[in-house]
């Protein structure tokens, strides 16, 4: 099998400081967060504004990457699926995706938001979330 190397491109500063903290998804009470993002790559962000959605691709650094099988939202409750059909962040390869509202930009900080990835986790891309084109 062939491994290939992500870079962080910036990291979250969130007020969310343990994985028990951050809620399941973004709309269950998630807080805004700054992502401070690494200045050699801050000329990316040209088209990129403030009110615009993104995509923030993390890498879920405190993961498990062993497990295959979860009680979907850890609800003990439902019987176990496999990780590729829920959001949980333990899986062979932990990439998150949050989709935030830009907030403000200066200089090399995003104030994005909300978001449910804690403090100090890496962001590995960013994308815009693209409109659908309108039939002619």
């Amino acid at each position: 099998m062939d491994t290939y190397l992500l870079e962080p491109i910036g990291w979250i500063r969130s007020e969310l400081k343990r994985k028990e903290e951050a809620p399941r998804f973004y709309t269950e009470g998630a807080p805004n967060a700054r992502l401070e993002l690494d200045a050699r790559f801050w000329d990316g962000m040209d088209g990129i504004k403030v009110g615009d959605d993104i995509v923030v691709i993390t890498w879920l650094h405190l993961a498990s990457r062993e497990i295959l099988k979860v009680h979907p939202r850890g609800d003990l409750t439902r019987p176990k699926r496999g990780v590729f059909s829920t959001r949980s962040p333990n899986r062979p390869n932990p990439l998150g995706l949050h989709r935030a509202k830009v907030l403000a930009m200066e200089q090399n900080i995003l104030s994005i938001g909300p978001i449910e990835a804690i403090d100090g986790t890496p962001v590995v891309d960013i994308k815009c979330v693209v409109k659908p084109l309108a039939d002619d």
